[in-house]
Order: structure tokens, then sequence, then C-alpha cells
């Protein structure tokens, strides 16, 4: 069998120190293979974006363990963590753009991480995942002169273009139509079944669980459940 890309042991997670101190996550074990597709769901405040930041070494923990490529995270170091999270394309849920980048230049942007691919090829990179994802004429509008389906598309275009190891997906096609989410879910499978990246991807749209290999459900910060899906 593959070694897993994602292996989450005993993981508990609480924000605040002391008499303050909330309980979010609690003995979470979660094991993800390599082409995978796993949905996250269960209602809003259960825990789904925490694990997500969790799992892309956006925050740390200090209870239990996440490998990522083998790797852990908890007690790693900066560069480690630098090392890891290069390899990682995060979809946030609020596209979170620089509003004064062009739709190109916030995609181009990550490439600051990865040195070693020259200006070119970043900028080839660039147009062809924009266009991918149906923005091949808004490739140097701004935010402010795109819909919110439209910034979201440039988000996912940016969490591709590097050619992750690793897709964390927190509510992609919150804000796309039926028709763009679904072109947008299909290029992720694709991705996913092509280069056997793993996906793990936050969602509350049923439209897409037809897509997963696995639905995972988490309710009050535990996973309660999984359920196989089509393959």
């Amino acid at each position: 069998m593959l070694d897993p890309v994602v292996n989450v042991a005993s993981l508990n997670f609480s924000f605040g120190t002391s008499d303050l101190q909330k309980q979010i996550l609690f003995d979470i074990n979660l094991t993800i293979y390599p082409g995978e597709i796993v949905i996250l769901e269960g209602p809003s405040g259960s825990g789904k974006t925490t694990l997500l930041t969790l799992l892309s070494g956006l925050r740390s923990f200090h209870e239990g363990s996440i490998k990522l490529f083998g790797t852990e995270i908890c007690g790693a170091s900066q560069q480690m963590l630098v090392h890891l999270r290069r390899q990682v394309g995060y979809i946030f849920q609020h596209h979170n753009l620089l509003d004064f980048l062009s739709a190109r230049r916030n995609v181009e942007l990550m490439f600051e991480l990865h040195p070693r691919v020259d200006s070119e090829q970043a900028r080839q990179r660039t147009k062809e995942i924009l266009s991918a994802v149906g923005l091949a004429n808004h490739l140097d509008s701004f935010p402010h002169q795109l819909s919110g389906g439209q910034r979201q598309r440039v988000a996912i275009a940016r969490a591709l273009v590097t050619k992750p190891n690793l897709i964390l997906a927190d509510e992609p096609t919150a804000a796309l139509d039926k028709v763009t989410g679904r072109q947008v879910v299909e290029l992720l499978q694709g991705i996913a079944r092509s280069h056997a990246i793993p996906i793990l991807m936050v969602t509350h749209d049923s439209r897409i669980l037809d897509i997963a290999d696995r639905i995972v459900r988490i309710e009050d910060g535990r996973l309660i459940k999984t359920t196989l899906e089509m393959a």
C-alpha cells in the first residue's frame, strides 16, 4: 500500500489558556492517501476550518501528531514548516486576494515561495491555470473588477499554480454557480486522478459530493463517521 500523504493521530486542539481555554478538536484520527479525494462535512463551528489550518502548518498545536509527507509537524523547525507549506495548495473560503494586484499577479505571487521557477515559466503557468478556471479574459483585472465567483476562481488558480503535492480546500465552490462550481471540482478531480495529488475539501455543497472517495463528518470537534463514496 502507498504511504499516506496525511496522517493525523490523537490530535487535540484548544483555543485560549487556563480558565478561558476551549477545546475545539477531540482525538482526531485521519489518514489520506495519494490521489484520494476526501470531503469533510459538518455544521458551522464544528472545527472543519481549524483542522485545515492545522494540517497546512498555519496554526501550531501541542497534543497529538500530524505528519505531512512522512514528516511530523508538531515541534518542526520554522525552516521545515516553510518547506512543507511549499508543497500544500490552500484554497481559502474567502479568497484572501490582494486588492492592489491583478488576477495574474495574485497568482504569480505564489512563485516567490518557489525561487527555482524562472519568471517566464511562472508567467506561462499562471496564464494556463487562470485559463483553466475560465479567466483567460480577466488576467489583468483587479479583484474589485471581478464578481465573487471570479475572485474565488483566482484563489483556486493561486492554490494550484505551483503544482502542490496536497490540496486543502475550504468551501471552494461557496461563491460559484452550479455550472462553474462543477467545472472547478472536476478540474480538482482531474488533478487528483492524473497526478495522484490528494485533496481534503470542506464543503456544504451537496452537488459535488459524488467526486469524493470518502466523506468524513465532524460534529462538535469529533470525527463521527467515514462514508465510502464513488471512486
